[in-house]
């Protein structure tokens, strides 16, 4: 295996010392190395994978060197439009250095949301024209592919993907910390709360992740049924739409999203769709740790920003920001079965018990018994 400060040091022999992207759990290690030994000035976790790819063309124009752009190959559908339409040689031709993690590769077994973009990564870069390779986790030979991109990237103007597989890089443990308040209550705990303040009959769309693991977690402990839950294990950024897809069709019920601050911030607009359209019977919330806790801890800017007053702004109803088992509990009264498009940001600490279990349903399954319960009442 490759490590991380290895990977650094000989990009940066190269000249090669701007880095931009989402992180990824298969590039957690070397992210994270990233995170703890570049200026923040350069190295900028984006919103999403296609803003990472503008950021990277905008440090380019700027410099005329090569950028990297991280991601995990679920954010390949975000890049396509700009690599295709910006970065392209038949438009402005910029270089730049993709490093994809290879979540689904055929052959390794992996989570359902994963096999159809596994399979696809490669084929999906060749449609492109996107030249590539799979990254190896010798030293060596990793050199000279390294050495080979670079030529390449410098001769033709043209981006080079590294697609990684799982365990090319060594262990590392990110060791920078954001600087953020002390936060005391766990999002286990924050959604086990809410969850048992529901009235009867509720839906809840949850984000991909850790919080559809912790929702069906929830149900497995206390013997309840998951029909009322539809969980987004993939599909980044989407769950607020689709609950409000959901919510515009069913007034009567009451819908709500569980999300994530990383969620949020890759898809921030949805905000105001959501906004314009106010269904009555939405209730937003959003557990907000300031990390990307699902692929390694990375930072996000959910702590530093003002989400409920940009929800507000967009329109929303009520909003409310709470970091204790006290406040939340009185929103929660203050809510329960209250009409409106309503906003509630938990503060929530970093991390997940290590035994934290999968969803025991298929994405299929989760669909047919969520539909069911629809059609049923």
């Amino acid at each position: 295996m490759i490590s991380p400060r290895f990977f650094l040091e000989s990009l940066k022999s190269l000249e090669i010392d701007f880095f931009t992207g989402v992180p990824d759990s298969l590039l957690k290690d070397v992210c994270a190395y990233i995170t703890d030994c570049v200026p923040s000035e350069n190295n900028i976790i984006a919103s999403n994978e296609g803003s990472a790819v503008a950021l990277a063309a905008g440090y380019h124009l700027a410099t005329g060197k090569i950028p990297v752009v991280y991601m995990q190959n679920s954010g390949l559908g975000n890049t396509v439009n700009p690599l295709l339409s910006l970065t392209d040689k038949e438009v402005y031709n910029i270089p730049l250095l993709l490093l994809i993690g290879w979540r689904g590769e055929p052959g390794t077994k992996d989570e359902p949301q994963h096999i159809k973009q596994g399979k696809t990564t490669v084929s999906l870069l060749e449609s492109m024209g996107i030249n590539h390779v799979v990254l190896s986790p010798d030293r060596e030979e990793f050199l000279l592919q390294l050495e080979t991109a670079v030529s390449y990237m410098t001769d033709t103007n043209e981006p080079f993907a590294f697609v990684v597989r799982k365990e090319t890089f060594e262990k590392y443990a990110l060791s920078t910390e954001s600087v953020s308040p002390p936060l005391s209550l766990s999002r286990e705990g924050a959604i086990g709360q809410v969850v048992s303040s529901l009235g009867k009959g509720s839906l809840i769309v949850s984000t991909t992740g850790m919080i559809s693991r912790e929702l069906f977690e929830y149900r497995e402990n206390n013997r309840e049924g998951h029909e009322t839950d539809f969980l987004t294990v993939g599909s980044m950024g989407h769950a607020s739409q689709i609950a409000l897809g959901i919510a515009l069709q069913d007034k009567n019920r009451q819908v709500y999203c569980f999300d994530g601050d990383g969620a949020v911030l890759m898809h921030l607009g949805s905000l105001a769709i959501i906004g314009s359209l106010h269904p009555e019977n939405y209730v937003h919330i959003v557990f907000n740790n300031g990390a990307h806790d699902s692929v390694g801890g990375q930072p996000t800017v959910g702590l530093r920003v003002n989400l409920p007053q940009i929800a507000q702004s967009c329109g929303y109803t009520d909003v409310y920001s709470v970091s204790d088992t006290e406040s939340l509990g009185a929103v929660l009264a203050k809510i329960k079965g209250r009409r409106g498009l309503l906003f509630v940001e938990i503060k929530v600490k970093k991390g997940s018990r290590k035994d934290l279990g999968r969803p025991g349903k298929t994405p299929l399954e989760n669909k047919t018994a969520f539909m069911n319960f629809l059609k049923s009442i």
